[in-house]
């Protein structure tokens, strides 16, 4: 057990101070190409053209993190990375597949960073961001790992995230772990990430990779992408496998992948799809998603503007008004000022069902890895106690005490919870409020802006539109609409289960439109 919360950083140097080095000398060309806000088809582009190669883009993306992760702009957004000889020695063997005419798809010698709860047996730990796991070394990846490592993608290591992808404390500032210390925002670094899936926005939105995979159970997704103007996609409950990934709850937790255009975030998703025999809630599509990239996808479609999702930041609340035109210039016909038909009322049953599957879930994980270091919450609740002065030097862990408490006997309950909360949100909520008004869509403000960063008082969280689609289970896509001051903010588009095409058409033809990314100037700033 490491108890000095300098140990991942120290590894994490270490291999840094190679890649500097390395760094230096990585060749003419990819010094000339010009990196900031690539696309991945301009990768793919210019690997074709032999004017860059996977080696050349894996030892550029080393840089980046040496240069802002700890340094410059002081991310923190990057916990682990895969030696550089590792990552250039699959990159090198996928430049020669390149070579002898073998393409395995977008995503063919492209850097890629996962949230720290998700396996790999590359060496990585898979930390969900606590100390206690610092030593945990899964011996097999996660299948969604197999099948970006199966399409080319080159994982190069772990991003930061919330501890237990926020799920310790009722008081944690978002973005903070005990493994990782507090990522930041890179439009400002006094302020949060929002989280879970903090670190992989962070590095994303910075630059610092081109895409990173993030995992939410309710915002863990689209808070962070939101906040820090980037895209990315929720899925339907099982489109995505869950099996190799550090559990909150499985009635409502999926992987989705975190990019800086709609098309990046697409040709991800389409990697990481495939059925896993280890997942009950998996399935298969017959065609992956990147047909519906199309740049009239707005021509026609009905669109609910959710008004019961807004009114808890008048900023945010002024610029998705302005942005309404944009959707009708480009032929979708807006249905305005709706709220759910049979009003919100899932979230205490939502907070039952987390805190039951969290407690069993995560010991059916635990079950899968023998050699973890800890088999249940009771363990993990101990140790958390044991080392409180390295893992809970802010805020404690509440949510551990409430989940650990759950016992067999509240089965019935907690089934009952889940029955009423997918009900409540799913078929009397999204489907209830798309049929009465006939409709493709429906869209909100995501979340606020940027908050502070406090340690002391926590997150200072006012809103967001993430809940509706998490707890039904269905999909949701956040796109930067543009900003409140100097800080990003973004548009939900959200709807039934399997309404993913209908939400990447949407999506995709309103970013073309729209085109409210920015990079940022990653300085610290201090508004």
């Amino acid at each position: 057990m490491t108890t000095k919360p300098k140990s991942s950083w120290r590894r994490l140097l270490l291999t840094l101070f190679s890649a500097g080095l390395l760094w230096q000398s990585q060749g003419v060309a990819a010094a000339e190409f010009n990196f900031q806000e690539v696309t991945v088809e301009q990768l793919q582009t210019a690997m074709q053209a032999d004017e860059l190669s996977a080696e050349q883009v894996v030892r550029h993306y080393y840089g980046q993190i040496a240069k802002h992760n700890e340094r410059g702009a002081d991310l923190r957004a990057v916990t682990q990375l895969l030696p550089l000889a590792e990552a250039l020695s699959v990159a090198r063997a996928l430049d020669q597949e390149r070579a002898q005419g073998k393409l395995r798809g977008p995503l063919h010698g492209v850097p890629v960073l996962l949230k720290d709860n998700i396996d790999t047996a590359d060496g990585l730990a898979n930390t969900a961001g606590s100390l206690l796991l610092a030593d945990h070394y899964p011996s097999t990846d996660a299948y969604i790992v197999q099948r970006l490592r199966d399409a080319g993608a080159i994982v190069i290591g772990k991003a930061n995230l919330s501890e237990w992808a926020n799920f310790r404390s009722t008081g944690s500032s978002s973005g903070w772990s005990s493994y990782g210390g507090q990522a930041k925002n890179p439009f400002d670094t006094s302020r949060s990430t929002c989280g879970s899936s903090a670190g992989s926005a962070a590095a994303v939105s910075g630059n610092l990779i081109p895409l990173a995979v993030g995992t939410e159970t309710d915002g863990s997704l689209v808070c962070p992408a939101a906040i820090t103007g980037i895209v990315t996609i929720k899925p339907t409950l099982g489109l995505l496998s869950r099996s190799g990934i550090i559990p909150i709850a499985h009635s409502q937790d999926t992987a989705g992948p975190m990019a800086r255009s709609v098309s990046d975030a697409v040709y991800m998703l389409d990697a990481m799809l495939g059925e896993d025999p280890r997942d009950e809630a998996s399935y298969a599509v017959s065609e992956g998603f990147a047909q519906h990239l199309r740049v009239d996808g707005l021509q026609g479609k009905r669109i609910g503007v959710m008004r019961d999702l807004m009114g808890y930041h008048s900023g945010v609340d002024a610029v998705f008004e302005g942005q309404l035109q944009v959707l009708e210039n480009a032929g979708a016909e807006l249905v305005d000022d709706l709220s759910f038909v049979n009003g919100r009322n899932w979230g205490e049953d939502e907070f039952t069902v987390l805190l039951h599957e969290f407690k069993y879930g995560l010991a059916d994980y635990f079950a899968q890895h023998p050699a973890a270091p800890y088999q249940n919450l009771a363990g993990l609740l101990e140790a958390n106690n044991r080392f409180a002065d390295s893992i809970m030097p802010f805020f404690g862990q509440e949510l551990f005490v409430m989940a650990d408490a759950r016992t067999g006997e509240q089965q019935a309950d907690y089934e009952a919870a889940l029955a009423r909360a997918k009900q409540a949100a799913g078929p009397d909520g999204i489907d209830a409020t798309l049929a009465e008004y006939d409709l493709d869509l429906l869209i909100a403000p995501t979340t606020a802006p940027a908050w502070k960063i406090d340690l002391i008082n926590g997150d200072n969280y006012s809103g967001s539109a993430s809940s509706p689609a998490a707890v039904a289970g269905y999909p949701h896509i956040s796109v930067p609409m543009g900003f409140v001051e100097h800080l990003p903010v973004g548009m939900s588009f959200f709807a039934g289960a399997g309404a993913e095409g209908v939400l990447i058409e949407a999506a995709f033809a309103y970013e073309q439109l729209s085109q409210a990314r920015r990079a940022p100037s990653l300085m610290p700033q201090h508004h």
